[in-house]
Formats: structure tokens, C-alpha cells, sequence
């Protein structure tokens, strides 16, 4: 199945550009057809597929700027198709999931979505988080050309901000997108402890403290990837960078 162009030519108050394309997956029309206004409505250009080869297929030909993903698709799952178009070009996704199982979701993160919602979700909501997702791209972008930043290492661990790369002794590491503005965020500050709330607002441009599981579940992907060491809860409060006192 090919993806549906629904939404040929629109701008919303916002003043998102026309140019930026969203791609939702999504195989219930009503919620479909639902995402689709609401993003057009936000200015967007949206594309519609129904099923995880039509998903596929339509991302190598439609170039999208993000992938609204549901997880449970025909054909084969979102969690398929998140792999297959992260390794065609990287690319946001916010994913889209009927449980809230929290195993789901880290599977979920370490195939390669950067966010997640569970239905049902507002409208409202997912426009926001589509529009984050977005500028976030934006920031790293122009991150990526201002060599000032340069890298931060800490013992074994090096962060490069200019190449948005992470290595671990002698190897690199595969951070997506936001598991690299978290790392970046906690290194701005080692040992500093940065409450849940604050990494919202900072790397996801998120004042809604409802979304904090969203932050303790990307930890825990991100943790997995550089080891758990390297990051201290504190119960109750957030998270910090436990960085060697010797550098």
C-alpha cells in the first residue's frame, strides 16, 4: 500500500513551513484521519500510510521530515518499520502505542523513536510533541555548525558536539537524536542533579510535567547503551552525570 498524500498545500498560525512533511502510520482511519487534520491544521504537509510495507515504501519515496509510528501495524509491526527507515536516513519518530508496558517502550526507544505516546492521547498533545521534535532537529543542526562546542570527556567517555558522536573508550556509541541532547544536557552539568522537570523543559522543550516517564524511560535506554553507572538517580527528584573528579 502506498501512503496517501493528504494534504497538498496548507499553513497553519504557527507558521510552520509548507515544506516540512510529516508521514503518520496508522492503521485505524479515524485515528488516521484525525492525526492528519490536526497536523494540517498546524501547517504541515501529511502523508498517510496504513501498514508497515506501505510505511516503508512511502518514507523512501515521500521523504518525510518525521514519522508519526503505531506500533501495531499489518504486514509488519512499527517497531520493523523504525528500523528500516532509521537505517534508510535518520529521521524523528514519535511512536505510537496502545499499552503502556514499559518494556514495549524501551524496545521501542532502542530501535530508534525519540518519543512516545500512549493512547488514547489529546490531539493537542501530539501536535506539540511533532512541533519539539522538529526544533529539536533544528538546534541540532545548528549545533553541528558551531565548532565553539567542541567535545566534553569525561574519563573514557567522550561526547563530540560538533559531530554529534559519543565514544566509550574505544568505541562508538549509537545515541539517537534525544538519548544525545540528554547525555549533552546531564554533561553540561556534571554531578549537578537536573530534575525530571528540567530535562523536559530542556531537551524537550516540554514544560508538562506529565511527560516526566518519558524521561525515566529514555534514561534507561540511554543506559543500556553507555553503561548505568554513568548516570545517578536520585529518588524522587532527577537524574545526574556521574563524571570522574579526575579528568
Amino acid at each position: 500500500m502506498t501512503v496517501t498524500d493528504i494534504q497538498q498545500d496548507s499553513s497553519g498560525s504557527n507558521g510552520v513551513s509548507t515544506q516540512r512533511r510529516v508521514l503518520v502510520v496508522e492503521d485505524e482511519p479515524t485515528i488516521a484521519e484525525s492525526i492528519a487534520a490536526r497536523l494540517g491544521a498546524e501547517g504541515f504537509k501529511v502523508a498517510v500510510a496504513h501498514d508497515g510495507p506501505g510505511a516503508v515504501d512511502g518514507f523512501h519515496t515521500w521523504q518525510p521530515d518525521l514519522v508519526v509510528l503505531d506500533v501495531m501495524l499489518p504486514g509488519f509491526d512499527g517497531l520493523e518499520v523504525c528500523r528500516r527507515i532509521q537505517a534508510q536516513r535518520p529521521v524523528p519518530v514519535l511512536m505510537l502505542t496502545a499499552r503502556d508496558d514499559e518494556t514495549d517502550l524501551l524496545v521501542g526507544l532502542g530501535v530508534g523513536a525519540d518519543d512516545y505516546m500512549t493512547k488514547p492521547f489529546s490531539m493537542r498533545e501530539l501536535a506539540a510533541r511533532v512541533n519539539v521534535l522538529l526544533r529539536r532537529v533544528e538546534r541540532a543542526q545548528q549545533a553541528a555548525r558551531t565548532p565553539a562546542l567542541g567535545s566534553l570527556r569525561f574519563g573514557d567517555l567522550e561526547i563530540d558536539h560538533v559531530q554529534r558522536r559519543v565514544r566509550l573508550g574505544s568505541g562508538d556509541v549509537h545515541l539517537t537524536p534525544t538519548e544525545f541532547d540528554l547525555l549533552a544536557c546531564l554533561a553540561a552539568q556534571p554531578r549537578a542533579v537536573l530534575t525530571r522537570e528540567q530535562l523536559l523543559a530542556e531537551v524537550w522543550d516540554w514544560t508538562d510535567a506529565s511527560g516526566t516517564r518519558t524521561v525515566d524511560s529514555h534514561v534507561k535506554a540511554l543506559r543500556r547503551k553507555i553503561g548505568a553507572s554513568w548516570i545517578r538517580t536520585v529518588h524522587g527528584v532527577g537524574y545526574a552525570l556521574e563524571a570522574p573528579l579526575t579528568q
